[in-house]
């Protein structure tokens, strides 16, 4: 199993030099066999990791010294080694002409830290593109919300068409604001106690939802007076409604558009209790935080890489039964890893 995690490793650390030329040696072959010995143990926990770490170290402590000096490296930085790998798969998505639909949402990853999550909807999922790490207990604010965002915006391919999707955190007058001086098509979830001034009238969001008005149209929302407009969905059986700020005429179908926000919940999930359990690594600084949701998503980005490719060359019977999509129509066609990291980690 060693052996089988250090030709992953060297494989990665070849695509590394590949897509990032100027990374320092050193770097790129100690993150590369962490990234590896992730996909091995499965776990974010620090101790298994250095359980599982095949360097030539006599006590599980010296390996855990080891993971710890990467992690509080500040010549790691994420942004730039996740830029070329996120550019490929914004550009595969892109390449059907379809909206790439980015996904924003925070989700607590320590007792500490909150994470704030900028991702590419690929398929069912979603695929992190970059991230901010924040201490506190509650909403990562607009500031930081827009570092982020206008990080990844150079990313895009030129003439990409853009939609943002964004839980009730992120329905602000802001975020809206932000979004429309950019040509950025939105679905922004709302709060149901948010103000709505329509012509000469006043209501909230919530007062909408319950007298059933489904489409708002160029309203202004707040004492900001955004203007944007809404769509209301409250399907039976839902407890609550959809209240969608959005950038194009509201119907049913455009606010139900939202609804591929969901496909951040599994990432997140593959991040925490029902896969690598980041919650367990107990680290104290928002920093070595950060850098360990970059082993993550690079460990990521090689497991889809690998079940694409999979699925492509061997695939099961009823597999072989699925119409074949046109690859140069759709994102999930091609994995957005490398051939030379798919056939290492398929071995």
């Amino acid at each position: 199993m060693m052996n089988g995690i250090k030709e992953i490793a060297e494989s990665l650390g070849s695509e590394l030099k590949r897509r990032l030329p100027k990374q320092r040696k050193t770097q790129r072959t100690k993150l590369a066999l962490l990234v590896s010995t992730m996909l091995d143990v499965r776990s974010a926990n620090l101790m298994d990791l250095a359980a599982g770490l095949p360097i030539e170290a006599d006590r599980t402590d010296m390996r855990y010294q080891w993971i710890a000096r990467l992690l509080g490296n500040p010549l790691v930085i994420s942004d730039e080694i996740m830029e070329p790998f996120a550019r490929e798969v914004l550009e595969r998505a892109a390449a059907g002409g379809e909206p790439l639909n980015l996904i924003l949402d925070q989700s607590q990853m320590s007792e500490r830290h909150q994470v704030l999550m900028l991702a590419l909807r690929w398929g069912e999922r979603a695929l992190p593109l970059a991230w901010r790490v924040e201490r506190t207990d509650g909403a990562i604010g607009f500031e930081i919300q827009r570092s982020l965002l206008e990080a990844v915006a150079p990313w895009l391919p030129e003439q990409a068409k853009v939609r943002l999707l964004g839980d009730r955190f992120y329905g602000t007058a802001d975020l809206i604001g932000w979004c429309q001086e950019r040509g950025w098509d939105y679905r922004l979830r709302l709060k149901g106690n948010l103000v709505v001034f329509d012509g000469a009238g006043r209501t909230t969001t919530g007062q909408c939802a319950k007298d059933r008005v489904y489409y708002l149209e160029d309203v202004e929302l707040t004492g900001r007076r955004a203007r944007t407009h809404i769509g209301i969905i409250h399907d039976p059986g839902h407890a609550e409604p959809w209240i969608i700020a959005m950038s194009e005429k509201p119907g049913y179908l455009r606010t139900l558009e939202y609804s591929a926000r969901w496909g951040i919940e599994p990432m997140f999930s593959d991040f925490k209790s029902r896969g690598f359990g980041i919650e367990d690594t107990q680290l104290r600084y928002a920093d070595r935080l950060d850098r360990l949701i970059l082993v993550m998503a690079l460990a990521l980005y090689v497991a889809v890489s690998t079940g694409q490719w999979d699925a492509l060359h061997h695939p099961t019977p009823s597999e072989k039964k699925v119409p074949r999509t046109n690859r140069g129509k759709s994102p999930e066609a091609e994995p957005p890893g490398s051939p030379e990291v798919s056939d290492a980690s398929s071995s």
